[in-house]
C-alpha cells in the first residue's frame, strides 16, 4: 500500500522543481524529504528521482505516479467536501491566501460576517502574493485564494482549480503634478513605481505604456501598492492605481486620461476543484461577493 503522505511529497518536489525548494516551501528538513521519498521508492521498486546537476528532478515513471496522485488528491476533496454537506452548516477551519489591498478593504468585514453567522467555521489569512497565493493552494498549503488577475496577462493559477469572479476593480493612471499627459517625452522621462517585473500586474502596466508608445522608466519597485499611491501623492513618481486603493486611502488624486477608461483588474476566489463544494468554502466565497 503506498503512502499518501510521501506520495504527496513527491508531487511537491515535482511542483517545486527539486528537493531544497519543496523543502523550504514545506518547512521540511532536506533530508527529511530525501528520507521519505527514498522509502517510497522501495515500497514501489522503481526509480522515482534522478540527479541532475545538483539537483534532483523526476524520472518518468515519477511524473506519472504524480498524475495518479493529483486524481487521488481531487478525489479525497470531494469525498471531504460531499462528507460537510451532512452538516448542512459551514464549520471547521479554513485557510485564505489573499493579496494585501484587498485583505485590508474586505477581510474584516467578512470574518466579522461570518463570526455572527457560522460560529463553528474558523477562517484563517495568510497575506500573501498572486504569485504566491497560486502555489500555495497547489501545494494544500491553504485551502483558497482571493487574488487578482489582469487583462492580457498568463493564468499563473494552472489546472485543477475553479474560480469565480467576484469583481471588477477600474485601474486608472496617476502621474506628478505637472507631467503633460499628451507629451510623450514627459512620460518618457518620469518615474515610474510598480511592483515586481514578475507581477501580472506589471506585466500588465508594460504592455499598456508601450501601446502608448511609452517604454516607462520603472524607477521604483514595491509590492505594496498603498506605497505607490504615497509616491504619486508626493509627485515622486506615476503609478497604475486601482480604485479600492484610492478609495481606501481617501485620496483626492486626479486620474491622468492618458489610460483608456476601460481597464481593470479582475477579483477572484479560487478553490481546488475537489474541494470547491465544500460548505465551508461556499460560506467564506459569498462572504467576501457581499463584501465586495
Amino acid at each position: 500500500m503506498l503512502d499518501l503522505h510521501r506520495l504527496t511529497l513527491l508531487r511537491e518536489v515535482w511542483l517545486h522543481g527539486g528537493i531544497t525548494a519543496a523543502a523550504r516551501a514545506l518547512s521540511y528538513s532536506h533530508s527529511a524529504i530525501s528520507q521519505q521519498l527514498a522509502q517510497l521508492e522501495r515500497e514501489t521498486g522503481t526509480q522515482l528521482l534522478e540527479r541532475v546537476g545538483r539537483t534532483a528532478r523526476l524520472t518518468p515513471v515519477g511524473v506519472e505516479l504524480v498524475r495518479n496522485t493529483e486524481a487521488i488528491l481531487a478525489a479525497v476533496e470531494r469525498a471531504e467536501a460531499d462528507l460537510a454537506t451532512a452538516h448542512e452548516r459551514a464549520q471547521g477551519v479554513v485557510t485564505l491566501a489573499a493579496f494585501a489591498s484587498i485583505s485590508r478593504i474586505a477581510l474584516p468585514g467578512v470574518l466579522a460576517r461570518l463570526r455572527e453567522e457560522y460560529p463553528g467555521l474558523d477562517v484563517r489569512i495568510r497575506l500573501s502574493t498572486p504569485e504566491e497565493a497560486a502555489a500555495q493552494l497547489v501545494s494544500h498549503q491553504v485551502d483558497a485564494v482571493l487574488t487578482d488577475a489582469f487583462p492580457g496577462t498568463a493564468d499563473s493559477l494552472g489546472s485543477g482549480v475553479r474560480s469565480w469572479l467576484l469583481a471588477r476593480d477600474p485601474i486608472r493612471c496617476y502621474l506628478p503634478e505637472g507631467v503633460d499627459p499628451g507629451d510623450l517625452e514627459q512620460l518618457r522621462a518620469v518615474p515610474w513605481v510598480m511592483e515586481p517585473a514578475s507581477a501580472a500586474s506589471t506585466q500588465w502596466a508594460l504592455r499598456v505604456c508601450r501601446e502608448l508608445g511609452v517604454e516607462p522608466r520603472i524607477a521604483h519597485e514595491s509590492s505594496d501598492v498603498l506605497f505607490h499611491l504615497r509616491m504619486v501623492e508626493g509627485g515622486l513618481a506615476a503609478a497604475f492605481l486601482p480604485d479600492t486603493v484610492v478609495r481606501e486611502a481617501g485620496a483626492s488624486l486626479r486620474p491622468s486620461d492618458v489610460l483608456p477608461a476601460d481597464q481593470h483588474r479582475s477579483i477572484l476566489f479560487v478553490a481546488r476543484a475537489g474541494a470547491h463544494r465544500h460548505p465551508a468554502l461556499e460560506a467564506l466565497r459569498h462572504a467576501v461577493e457581499r463584501e465586495l
